[in-house]
């Protein structure tokens, strides 16, 4: 239940049924190797949107990895069933399900398909020649996609700069957050952190996110090594977990031993409670190499958390160096320790920023993202003059 799965149930659940019938194809969530709590939640909300009449989709073979069999048999699921529902609209979602979606509903001449990439996979993810694969793949199907969303300013621009979108073809809309979720009252009086044995005079630093390798929580790590020389009282609270096998999150977890920060790191795993959490934080850090929009920069202004974050993709557009945060140059440690050093010392500051970031945080709410993606379906159906 990442960003990006988040960000496609939270659509489909607040649109208008009167508008609307909607259906929401998906594949299985074996290789998510979820918790049970996550699986309960999951179901749960998959429970919601079928009493609010969305109907729920499941097509065994679209799976994560690259599988040529199983994408084949997905194309063609796809395909038959865009030939029995016959939508007016296909919106797809990420770069797997995306090309496989946009495809089948090309062949079956479906009058309106739009994309949302969540970020893309040109660089950062996987080595030169895979990305350049997907690059070439993405301006193909640029030529049978109506409409891309990018959810920052800088994700569309990469996509207008590579090629793969053209200006009237794009638009920018954020993916939207329940901002009322992480409102919170001063970090000092949080009964979270009781909860979570954390000491009174802690200075709490957070993470939440995957714990996989575009992620960059390794230098997050390396940082806090310095940061706790000059502020031995600071803590390092991560929330998530890593991809299927885990093994990321062995090697962070060794790394920390490493690096003797076992009393001064704290894994918390996947957990669904996090807008009480972050009440525990004193800052919030996202060192990602590369980010779509990251939602959770939302999440955490919200909850008035001053933020130190990398200088990539989307981020900049959520996060105004020196305003409501410090951006940093990504695969940096001895940056990020400075930036979060400096506003560990400064609780004024810390403030401020805080402050700051509730006030920015507003156009990134479900009702405005919902709202927007509204207009875009009733300009391209008038566009296309198809329903």
């Amino acid at each position: 239940m990442g960003g990006s799965a988040q960000n496609t149930l939270t659509t489909a659940l607040n649109h208008d049924s009167r508008h609307y019938n909607v259906w929401l194809i998906k594949g299985p969530t074996l290789e998510s190797a979820m918790t049970k709590a996550e699986t309960k939640l999951v179901e749960d909300q998959l429970e919601t949107a079928k009493k609010q009449s969305i109907e729920i989709i499941d097509v065994p073979s679209l799976i994560r990895r690259i599988s040529p069999i199983n994408d084949v048999r997905a194309l063609v699921a796809l395909f038959r069933l865009m030939r029995k529902l016959e939508p007016h609209i296909v919106h797809t979602h990420t770069s797997k399900a995306g090309i496989l979606g946009r495809l089948a509903a090309w062949m079956a001449r479906v009058p309106i398909v739009i994309h949302t990439p969540h970020g893309h996979v040109f660089y950062g993810h996987f080595g030169r020649s895979l990305s350049r694969i997907f690059l070439q793949t993405e301006k193909l199907l640029g030529r049978i996609t109506h409409h891309q969303i990018a959810l920052t300013p800088e994700e569309g621009n990469d996509y207008l700069n590579l090629g793969v979108a053209k200006s009237k073809n794009i638009s920018v809309i954020h993916s939207g957050v329940d901002l009322n979720c992480f409102k919170r009252s001063k970090t000092e009086s949080n009964p979270g952190r009781n909860e979570l044995a954390i000491p009174p005079d802690s200075l709490v630093v957070g993470y939440v996110g995957w714990l996989i390798p575009i992620k960059g929580v390794t230098y997050l790590v390396k940082a806090m090594a310095e940061v706790v020389q000059r502020h031995p009282n600071s803590l390092l609270v991560l929330v998530g977990k890593g991809d299927e096998k885990g093994e990321e999150e062995i090697k962070l977890k060794e790394q920390v031993e490493n690096l003797g920060l076992a009393d001064n790191v704290r894994f918390l795993g996947w957990r669904s409670d996090v807008d009480e959490i972050m009440g525990c934080f004193d800052i919030f850090v996202l060192p990602s190499l590369n980010e779509g929009m990251g939602r959770v920069l939302v999440e955490a202004m919200s909850a008035g958390l001053p933020i130190v974050a990398s200088r990539v993709g989307g981020i900049p557009d959520l996060v105004k160096h020196g305003e409501n945060g410090l951006l940093v140059p990504p695969a940096n440690a001895g940056a990020l320790e400075q930036a979060i050093s400096d506003l560990l010392s400064d609780k004024s500051r810390r403030k401020h920023m805080g402050e700051t970031g509730k006030k920015m945080c507003h156009p990134y709410s479900v009702e405005a993202m919902v709202e927007k993606i509204d207009d875009l379906y009733s300009r391209l159906v008038e566009d296309r003059s198809c329903c």
